[in-house]
């Protein structure tokens, strides 16, 4: 088809131009010392997305569900426990890899759509005397759902019952578009992929650990070959991997991290805070329920909206796919059919987002759902235009 591609599925995201054209250019002696100044270039940078001074910075070829592994085989040990908060599909496949690996994972389920309890967290740490929880496994956003829990709460919960467990962050649909300060919220592990706010194709696992992660590395005892930390922090010293990496993609992250560093990373989540309330606006002028419970959980990288009743979410997005070749985000484990996703993270602006809207709002109309049509394109602009002189706060 003509025109500009649409993508909005909550990741991957659209890859801009400018990351395109750097993962074109020939590759490199992975060895060289051209090499050398990229990785210690991109790591760097990586530092900055994820606000620390103090982590260590780690990348893999891979994706977020080998992240996932990474942290768990290289903080535990098979019969360790720990506590999974699961408040939706991506929550509960992260507890799943701890299990397989032999881990004790005693699971703190939340009704899907709300935010993890950092009350209930605090309330079970202070009834392990003994401290045999090691960790607490926490997704930021939970991308099924489109909600975002608060992870400097969690920390204040831990802290609150002087409790050591490690806490062990799933940052994949909120690096680059949500703040993430993984010192100030004392994080130990914060594990990511690049195709999401980091504006890359899929193909990385990316991790930035803390010294008391580091120090639990060492006497940890899941079996461990490639996602070995210490090979690749011992690599990363002489400038190079102990694999060979994905060249083509550290160059396209060399690319994003300059546009983000452009824009100025406050300006970033900024930009996806008001897109993510013009689309939340426009979604309720359509009669549609959002699905988090919560206003002050609202993901701002994607936006969940429950499917009226009696018709099927899955059948919608098929439609949607086949009306205006627009890829929308089905609903995932025990709420497929039940909802679809608006991806708006990225590399989006305000055009790209009201053209997304026209394409759901004629989608939903000529699917038999009653909404007025027109009415959330005019909620949307409406928002954009009372914002438009803080387009950027800084």
């Amino acid at each position: 088809m003509s025109g500009r591609s649409f993508l909005q599925i909550p990741g991957p995201s659209l890859v801009p131009e400018r990351v395109v054209r750097a993962m074109s250019q020939p590759l490199i002696d992975h060895r060289g010392p051209q090499f050398a100044a990229l990785q210690r270039e991109v790591t760097s940078g990586l530092k900055e997305i994820f606000q620390t001074v103090e982590g260590r910075v780690l990348l893999f070829p891979g994706s977020g569900t080998g992240a996932w592994e990474c942290c768990i085989v290289n903080t535990l040990s098979p019969g360790d426990k720990v506590l999974g908060c699961v408040n939706g599909h991506f929550s509960d496949l992260f507890c799943k890899t701890a299990t397989a690996h032999g881990i004790d994972v005693e699971r703190l389920e939340v009704e899907y759509g709300a935010g993890v309890p950092a009350e209930q967290i605090e309330e079970r740490l202070r009834r392990d005397q003994e401290r045999q929880i090691k960790a607490v496994l926490v997704v930021q956003t939970e991308t099924s759902t489109g909600v975002t829990s608060n992870l400097a709460e969690i920390r204040k919960a831990m802290d609150a019952a002087a409790h050591p467990a490690l806490l062990l962050a799933d940052v994949v649909s909120s690096l680059g578009c949500s703040d993430l300060r993984f010192d100030e919220w004392k994080l130990d592990v914060a594990l990511t992929a690049p195709q999401k706010g980091l504006m890359l194709p899929p193909g990385m696992a990316l991790l930035a650990v803390s010294e008391k992660a580091l120090e639990a590395n060492r006497s940890a005892k899941c079996p461990r070959s490639f996602w070995d930390w210490r090979q690749v922090l011992e690599s990363n010293a002489a400038g190079h991997f102990p694999y060979t990496p994905a060249t083509a993609l550290l160059f396209g992250l060399s690319e994003s991290l300059k546009m983000l560093s452009e824009e100025g990373l406050q300006n970033v989540f900024h930009r996806h805070a008001r897109l993510a309330e013009a689309c939340r606006r426009a979604v309720e002028a359509m009669n549609l329920k959002l699905f988090p419970r919560n206003p002050a959980e609202y993901s701002n990288t994607l936006t969940a909206i429950a499917m009226p009743h009696g018709l099927d979410a899955d059948a919608f997005i098929d439609h949607t796919l086949k009306l205006v070749d627009l890829p929308l985000g089905k609903g995932l484990g025990k709420v497929k059919g039940k909802l679809f996703r608006i991806g708006h993270l990225g590399s989006l602006n305000e055009l790209e987002l009201l053209g997304v809207l026209a394409g759901i709002e004629m989608a939903l109309k000529s699917f038999a759902v009653k909404i007025p049509l027109g009415a959330g394109l005019a909620a949307a602009e409406t928002y954009l235009l009372e914002t438009s002189d803080r387009r950027s706060p800084l």
